[in-house]
């Protein structure tokens, strides 16, 4: 149960980070953006291209990693307790 507990906090506290710490993005995708934009925002709005690129390479990677992790949980767990419990 203090596993499950802590586990909760540290996953409410991850999401109450900034997007911007997480969303790094590849560096050809920023630099083809950051060249292209002619150093403004686009449709006069405050958010530049480059953040909603950053943003949208972050869920397109973090879903897939969820959807593993849902799927193969019970062999995830398995292999960390018997990692945990080898001697040598």
């Amino acid at each position: 149960m203090r596993s499950k507990t802590f586990l909760l906090i540290v996953a409410l506290v991850a999401c109450t980070f900034p997007d911007l710490l997480f969303a790094q993005g590849c560096s050809m995708c920023k630099a083809v953006v950051e060249n292209g934009e002619n150093g403004g925002n686009i449709f006069g709005g405050a958010q530049s291209i480059g953040k909603g690129l950053n943003n949208g390479i972050l869920y397109l990677m973090a879903v897939p990693y969820m959807l593993l992790f849902l799927l193969f949980r019970k062999k995830i767990v398995g292999f960390f307790k018997e990692f945990a419990g080898a001697q040598g």
